[in-house]
């Protein structure tokens, strides 16, 4: 029994180290660690041996060194440093860019061979101590081929462009600035400082000579916009707006309040600011597990053949293949009887695999592993994309990297509970942006009502307000952007654009993207829910087209939060772990949501998908965040932000076309029906007016903004605030009973009719029945003694 034991663990462990790779071996980066510290030892002892302080083992490295390579004997323990440096430093340049060591080889080469033809004259037989003078076997290696086919002269010209060839293919970039990298020397030598001052005018003088050539866009070459000054805010649009119909519209470029002919550098940022999250997930006894579900089907009479197993970052997905006959729905029946068999929990099943003819069971690793930001950065996806709109998800549960092109979502809705993971997602998608864009290039509207996450970012380039924690200032910077959308429409009208991406390929002028993030929407729809949604419709469904894209997130999915328009509007959505199957279809339309691990376990579905899709997503840590924005900070000087953004914005209250002047005109008459009927209802002002309920209920908002009624309390009709009897209609009335109109006092009678009220005019003194008051009198006479007599 015991050798049947051990024969079973050693299959199992077999199976593992077969079908998975989990074989005992060094990981990648300790084997980096040893060659790089192997390098800078070796470079170490050759810089010793130069100076004989290495002892013997010295006294013949030296010797070698030198017949090798002759006087740049010193390249070697250079190269050695340098290639240890990309290996434990750079490590995406050290395993993708093998170009840059064929450039050295190139560069070493070329090097001795211009001093070995410089050097020695052609056909003499070089000694040993010729070639330690000169560029040694190395310069031989070049050197005796050209001196022999091409001469001196030739080979030195070739040489030269060999020696250029390889520092351009280090470098990985162009002639021009390699030109102007070279200088960069002179950065530390105050003697040469007039040099520096030369360069960077002549680059500062053939910008400002091309931005004064370029024409704009739509425009003659001949003809030159009209001078600006740099730094020009937002806030000043109105005086340079769109003047198509005036005869300066020709002279004057069209322009958005985010264009700015202001050019600021262009900063990378290094991949170093952010940390490795790697880890090695572990999925239990996969060979076991593998019959434990196949066992648990045949138990219930479903016959079934095992597929492939895909052990993701935080689940192992098995693969199961039913046979012909079995219907779905038994399979979906057996969930938590799989749990049971599997000891795990919760398990979700995929029915069936999106292109597959599999069914798929997802169930937690044993050990999960982190995926980190910096990964799928370096990830060769990332780099080939083809826009800069690109976000990182994270990993799916084969281990493929998964992004996601903001421009064609073009919106996204992340939902989610507490501490799954929806501020860390964000702050991906923010990094993500930010290590594609310039601050020309993309610009961010922060909002974080809660005031502890997002104020981290203020002060970079990027964004062009402060991040607002204020729910008055949000609405007016929504008003803001919906004004702006309609800014950009007209200037992609004017030149006759399709969208901001065909407008910035000609433009000289680019328009830039503009990203509003909002990260916690229940608590702006709790305090201004029509104002907050109206605008979020207006955006989602216009924005598209002029590079403006939302960004939406809530830790409450409920119908309230993410309603019925909201979602019509935003396709693209990621669920994150949930308390109950309504919450995940009110995200998601679909259940699964409910049964994720948290902790960046998500559900991400687009229009492209016809099924969630199941990420693990990309985790990057607070200091991670800090690094990144406080590099661009020091970067940058401090941005010059535009306070009109969060200020009152001009225009109605609603954002629906077509209904502003309609309001205005059905104001007086609600407020007319309100006073009359002594209540006041969105369903009363319908039934009167005959408007739909979104109107009246916009009426209803203004009659409370203007003190007239007041404000909801549950199922309790809304309370009158102003005495309908005691109200002037007019400011002339008022006037007349200052001077002593007192008939005037009587105009508003208690006892009037409404068939009365209808024939009086404004200017003219109602008459009244003197019989019906009268008896109204003698009415009121008898009570009143019968009272008196009460308390007597």
């Amino acid at each position: 029994m015991a050798k049947k034991g051990k024969n079973k663990r050693r299959t199992s462990q077999d199976f593992e180290e077969e079908e998975y790779g989990y074989e005992p071996t060094l990981s990648q980066e300790a084997k980096r660690g040893i060659v790089g510290v192997t390098f800078i030892a070796l470079a170490a002892i050759s810089i010793l041996s130069m100076f004989g302080l290495a002892g013997k083992l010295g006294v013949g490295l030296h010797e070698i060194l030198g017949v090798g390579f002759g006087i740049t004997k010193w390249i070697v323990p250079v190269t050695l440093i340098t290639v240890s440096y990309f290996i434990l430093a750079k490590e995406e340049e050290s395993q993708l860019n093998i170009l840059g060591y064929v450039g050295m080889v190139l560069l070493i080469l070329s090097l001795n061979g211009l001093i070995h033809v410089i050097a020695i004259p052609q056909n003499t037989a070089w000694t040993s101590a010729e070639l330690t003078s000169a560029g040694g076997y190395a310069g031989l290696a070049l050197g005796i081929p050209l001196l022999t086919m091409t001469g001196k002269v030739a080979s030195i010209i070739i040489l030269i462009a060999l020696l250029v060839i390889s520092l351009l293919v280090i470098l990985n970039t162009s002639l021009q600035q390699l030109g102007r990298k070279s200088f960069f020397w002179l950065n530390w030598i105050p003697k040469f400082k007039f040099l520096r001052d030369y360069f960077s005018a002549e680059e500062k003088h053939y910008e400002d000579e091309y931005l004064e050539a370029a024409p704009t866009h739509g425009e003659k070459e001949n003809e030159k916009p009209d001078e600006e000054e740099e730094g020009e805010v937002a806030s000043s649009f109105q005086k340079k707006s769109l003047k198509s119909t005036s005869n300066d519209s020709k002279h004057e470029p069209v322009r958005t309040a985010l264009m700015s002919k202001r050019r600021s550098k262009k900063v990378d940022l290094p991949l170093d600011l952010l940390s490795v999250n790697k880890g090695k997930p572990t999925g239990g006894d996969i060979k076991a597990n593998s019959t434990k579900i196949k066992k648990a089907f045949e138990n219930f009479d479903i016959e079934v053949e095992m597929g492939e197993i895909n052990i993701g970052p935080t689940v192992t997905q098995y693969t199961i293949r039913p046979a012909d006959g079995i219907k779905l729905a038994r399979i979906r029946a057996l969930n938590d009887d799989l749990a049971l068999a599997l000891a795990a929990h919760p398990i979700r099943m995929e029915t069936p695999i999106p292109g597959k003819s599999l069914v798929g069971i997802e169930v937690p690793n044993q050990v999960t592993a982190k995926v980190g930001l910096k990964e799928l950065i370096e990830s060769p996806i990332f780099k080939k994309r083809e826009n800069n709109l690109m976000i990182a998800l994270g990993k799916d549960v084969s281990g493929e990297a998964w992004f996601a092109d903001l421009s064609k979502m073009p919106h996204l809705l992340i939902a989610g509970a507490t501490g799954s993971g929806k501020t860390i997602c964000i702050n991906s998608i923010i990094i993500s942006l930010l290590y594609q864009n310039g601050p020309e290039d993309l610009k961010f509207i922060m909002v974080d009502p809660k005031r502890v996450e997002l104020p981290l970012y203020n002060g970079i380039p990027h964004l062009i307000t402060p991040v607002i924690t204020d729910v008055k200032k949000t609405v007016n910077s929504l008003r803001w952007c919906i004004a702006e959308m309609d800014r950009r429409f007209e200037v992609l009208s004017k030149y006759r654009k399709r969208d901001i991406g065909s407008f910035n390929e000609t433009a000289s002028e680019k328009m830039p993207y503009l990203v509003v993030i909002i990260d916690e929407l229940a608590d702006l729809m709790a305090s201004s829910p029509q104002d907050v949604e109206a605008a979020i419709i207006r955006l989602s469904q216009m924005a598209r087209a002029v590079g403006i894209h939302l960004v939406l997130a809530t830790q409450r999915p409920s119908v309230d939060v993410i309603t019925g328009l909201i979602k019509a509007n935003i396709t693209s959505r990621i669920a994150f772990s949930v308390a109950s199957i309504m919450d995940s279809r009110t995200i998601l339309d679909s259940s699964g949501a409910e049964k994720l691990l948290g902790r960046g376990d998500m559900l991400f579905i687009s229009s492209q998908m016809s099924k969630p899709k199941r990420i693990q997503g990309a985790f990057v840590s607070d200091t991670d965040t800090k690094n990144v924005a406080d590099y661009l900070k020091d970067q940058f000087d401090d941005p010059e932000y535009d306070e009109s953004i969060v200020e009152q914005q001009g225009g109605g209250k609603t954002f629906f076309r077509g209904t502003e002047e309609a309001e205005d005109s059905l104001y007086e008459e609600a407020k007319k029906i309100v006073m009359e009927s002594k209540k006041a209802s969105a369903s009363l002002l319908q039934r009167r007016l005959k408007v739909g309920y979104a109107r009246a209920a916009r009426l209803i908002d203004m009659l409370e903004e203007k003190g007239i009624v007041g404000p909801a309390d549950g199922a309790k009709p809304r309370e009158i605030l102003i005495d309908p009897f005691l109200e002037d209609d007019t400011a002339e009335e008022e006037v007349g009973d200052e001077e002593g109109d007192d008939d005037d006092e009587f105009e508003e009678d208690p006892l009037e009719t409404e068939e009365d009220e209808g024939d009086v005019s404004e200017n003219e003194e109602p008459e009244y029945e003197e019989d019906v008051d009268q008896e109204a009198f003698e009415e009121d006479d008898p009570d009143e003694e019968h009272k008196n007599d009460t308390r007597k």
